[in-house]
């Protein structure tokens, strides 16, 4: 039996960050994977929909341009030839991962890891070959998937999942998709630049229903103005192929039904657990079948779990920042409680959204002393070159600290370092006077905002 100082299952974002680290300071490192080197990130996630979100950028700008009669011309995706570019991208950086990990002497597995013990893993390859592998520590980072329903399963031709809407080599004529979360709203921004009749369902009262309400009502406006039918606050019944199995119907609990050519669930995420074994490794899972840990992300006493399996940040920025914890704790160089500080997200596309920190929603149930404060980018030079000079920056204040910064508008992601470091540095007041902002430049109003007239919240 093959042993190991480290066994990792799970070459995602958090695998790949651990097994690096552990390499590099001469620790035998064993990692298994039962699909792809680069895991959903790089394969069926965020690679993918960012590299078909960037050829439609450019339709974007022009129809905003177009808007103030100001450029006049059309362009056309060649859907066959952006298909070509992930893929060879896509495939490039998987085969030079892997390049990489060999050259650091990570020890490579392809196939499906069930824990035995909670130092013993049996792998199963493809052709069903079976063995044993032993480690002093292991670390569980196998991600998650699309969270499945009754009536509303993918069934990978008609229903289709954030993989297979991936896999489309036609563009559909009209698209319902169930859930207006990052990927829901994502899909929801290509498919309407390549010319799909776009219906969006949430069954929570907004679009992007992790963010405040100002924010979601701008999203929802951008999209319909673009001719996105968005419907919220009505629970999805069933997403299911209609009986001639040619079209996708979408029935509401309030007994209205829709029907386009293809559907999507992105309706949330479930962790892969379920023919993990982690219970035989002394992991605890909870009833949704994410995996439980402590304060330093221990789940047993050999045992670690990272990323979107233990259902703390589904977000592959927070899988590699937890996978580098980790590794440095096995190494010894780590004894205090994980504390991440406030963690990024953003939904990219032609109106993008970006936050750190607490949204005001947050903020008002810890604390009755929240304010707010603004700015617009519509006096904001770069944002009017671009024609789409709609969005915002908001900062919650709780008493005199920042809690939190958000903004929405084109390109707003671009915001989000700065941010986080004006946020962790209570970079306000006469603090900010220290720094010099580049003219012209998105940042500029990320700075009005900081410096704008606060007044109370209303949530």
């Amino acid at each position: 039996m093959d042993a190991f100082d480290v066994i990792i299952i799970g070459a995602g974002p958090g695998g790949l960050a651990a097994a690096r680290i552990l390499a590099r300071a001469g620790k035998r490192v064993a990692l298994v994977e039962n699909r792809s080197w680069g895991g959903t990130c790089l394969n069926r996630g965020c690679v993918p929909t960012k590299l078909l979100l960037g050829a439609v950028h450019p339709l974007s700008v022009m129809d905003d341009l177009a808007r103030g009669n100001i450029l006049h011309g059309s362009e056309h995706v060649n859907f066959a030839a952006l298909r070509e570019k992930v893929r060879t991208f896509v495939s490039g950086t998987r085969k030079a991962l892997a390049i990489e990990l060999i050259s650091l002497g990570v020890h490579l597995f392809k196939g499906t890891a069930y824990c035995l013990s909670p130092t013993r893993v049996r792998i199963t390859e493809r052709d069903a070959h079976s063995f044993t592998i032993e480690g002093s520590h292991m670390i569980l980072a196998c991600g998650s998937r699309t969270s499945t329903y009754p009536d509303l399963t993918p069934d990978g031709r008609i229903i289709l999942g954030s993989t297979t809407i991936l896999q489309q080599r036609v563009i559909p004529e009209s698209l319902i998709i169930a859930g207006g979360g990052t990927i829901g709203v994502e899909m929801a921004d290509f498919f309407m630049h390549m010319g799909t009749r776009v219906i969006i369902a949430e069954a929570a009262p907004q679009l992007a229903p992790t963010e405040d309400s100002d924010i979601a009502m701008q999203l929802r406006m951008h999209l319909e103005k673009r001719g996105v039918i968005c419907l919220t606050g009505v629970r999805a019944v069933s997403l299911v192929p209609d009986k001639n199995r040619e079209n996708a119907v979408l029935t509401l609990a309030d007994g209205a039904r829709y029907m386009a050519q293809k559907g999507l669930i992105a309706s949330g995420r479930m962790p892969n657990t379920e023919e993990l074994g982690a219970e035989n490794a002394g992991c605890a899972l909870n009833r949704r079948g994410f995996i439980t840990t402590d304060y330093y992300l221990r789940s047993s006493e050999t045992t670690w779990a990272i990323g979107d399996v233990n259902g703390k940040i589904l977000l592959a920025h927070a899988a590699t920042h937890q996978g580098e914890y980790v590794a440095r704790s096995i190494l010894g160089l780590e004894s205090a409680p994980y504390e991440p500080g406030p963690c990024p997200s953003c939904f990219h596309g032609s109106q993008e959204i970006m936050r750190v920190g607490m949204t005001e929603r947050e903020a008002t149930a810890l604390s009755n002393n929240v304010t707010i404060s603004k700015a617009h980018f519509a006096s904001n030079v770069i944002a009017q070159a671009t024609g789409n000079p709609y969005g915002f920056v908001k900062v919650v204040w709780r008493g005199d600290k920042m809690a939190g910064i958000a903004a929405i508008g084109a390109n707003v992601s671009q915001l989000t370092l700065s941010a986080q470091l004006l946020l962790i540095g209570q970079y306000h007041s006469s603090k900010l006077d220290s720094l010099i902002v580049a003219h012209p430049t998105l940042d500029e109003t990320l700075v009005a905002a900081i410096r704008a007239k606060r007044t109370p919240s209303r949530v």
